[in-house]
């Protein structure tokens, strides 16, 4: 049994589902390159496959 109120204890982890096609992150005022390396760097930490898009060449299909 868990008793009501208060807290429960600190949370281990934060987990949230992220559905396919999802823009999960937006860069604005920062160089291509510079923005593409720090999204590649990243993507190391999310756990998942990403994609590196870019709005002006509209070459993509989500």
């Amino acid at each position: 049994e868990v008793r009501m109120g208060k807290g429960k204890g600190s949370p281990e982890q934060w987990v949230a589902r992220v559905k396919r096609g999802r823009i999960l992150f937006e860069l604005d005022g920062v160089e291509p390159d510079v923005a593409k390396e720090a999204m590649r760097l990243a993507s190391y930490k999310l756990g998942l496959a990403t994609r590196y898009l870019n709005k002006d060449e509209r070459s993509f299909a989500l």
